[in-house]
């Protein structure tokens, strides 16, 4: 037999810790009273109508009742099975810039806040694809490989800061490398989405040459620029002293603008790549990305898992405390005439 809750089981040790005092009080308490209220003589003539051994036997019958809900509660469970599930879905690697100008402010909260919330919604939508985090900025990182625990993906989101990656500055090229060499799966040529966010602006990585590379391996490209094209945005930076300044560059502040173009050309060399602009006074919407995009591509078998099916028992001690219950109610005190 196999427990779904043995947690539950701690409830028995109500019976010890309340039930055998409380009904120890109440015979107690009982038997006190007939004292105040009537004398020894008819004491006897009463004692002699109620039977001590009848009342024992209610007092136990709930608390077997009791019992056995707890027992309900624990989820009984046997008869184990294994149970092959197979899933089909798609291989799914978000490139997520994480250098400084990503704290720029033109997309509320900021470029990459607003990113990370639009991946948590996305996580809402994945229907047994395959998810991958990887951040960038002078260097890229894998925060999280392919994996169908979303929940593990969502903690690997939380922890995603402009301190996630060692090394400033933007190579965009680079990170599409390691996606390709370290990240996908190189058994399949197919069913791979790589969803890079990003404000473009890039330290002569070569992009467009690594979305060529990544193409030849079956991937596609999904670029979403996030930022303002046009007259851009400072950065802000919170010093020791909690004041916020902006970052200077030979003193002068610097303005982050999105590179639309490199991302556009990124997009188009690989095989129907999309590029999607996110401007201020617009939303970053992945989860309708994903279902436009993704949801609706080609799929492919995944690894199967074995998970072990129990038949559920719980019914039965159910019924049990319910007969315990209506037999401690049909049962009288009294002795038989």
């Amino acid at each position: 037999m196999n427990l779904g809750n043995d947690k539950a089981l701690w409830l028995l040790f109500v019976i010890p810790a309340i039930f055998l005092p409380a009904y120890l009080w109440c015979f107690w308490k009982k038997a006190s009273a007939l004292k105040t209220l009537a004398s020894i003589e008819m004491l006897k003539q009463i004692n002699t109508a109620v039977s001590l051994k009848r009342q024992i036997l209610k007092a136990l019958l709930l608390t077997g009742a009791f019992a056995a809900i707890v027992a309900a509660l624990t989820e009984p469970r046997w008869n184990p099975k294994p149970l092959e599930v197979k899933s089909q879905g798609r291989d799914v690697v978000i490139l997520l810039d994480t250098s400084r100008s990503m704290l720029a402010e033109d997309i509320k909260p900021s470029r990459l806040e607003r990113a990370k919330i639009a991946i948590g919604d996305l996580l809402e939508k994945l229907a047994g694809d395959r998810i991958a985090i990887v951040t960038f900025a002078g260097s890229a990182t894998v925060k999280c490989p392919l994996t169908q625990d979303y929940a593990f993906v969502r903690m690997a989101i939380a922890d995603i800061s402009t301190e996630s990656t060692p090394r400033g500055g933007t190579d965009i090229g680079d990170a599409i490398r390691k996606a390709t060499e370290e990240v996908f799966d190189k058994q399949s040529r197919e069913y791979k989405d790589l969803i890079l966010i990003t404000d473009g602006e890039d330290h002569d990585s070569f992009p467009v040459e690594a979305a060529q590379k990544a193409a030849a391996q079956g991937i596609r490209i999904i670029a979403i620029g996030i930022g303002d094209e046009k007259e851009g945005s400072r950065i802000p930076i919170t010093g020791p002293d909690g004041q916020t300044t902006f970052l200077k560059y030979q003193g002068q502040e610097v303005w982050s603008k999105l590179d639309a173009d490199t991302l556009r050309k990124v997009a188009a060399a690989t095989q129907g790549g999309r590029y999607i602009g996110v401007e201020p006074g617009t939303t970053l919407d992945l989860g309708d990305i994903y279902q436009k995009l993704v949801a609706s591509a080609n799929k492919r078998q995944l690894e199967s898992a074995t998970m072990i099916t129990y038949d559920e028992r719980f019914q039965i001690f159910i019924a049990i405390a319910i007969i315990l219950l209506v037999s401690e109610v049909l049962i009288s005190e009294r002795k038989k005439d």
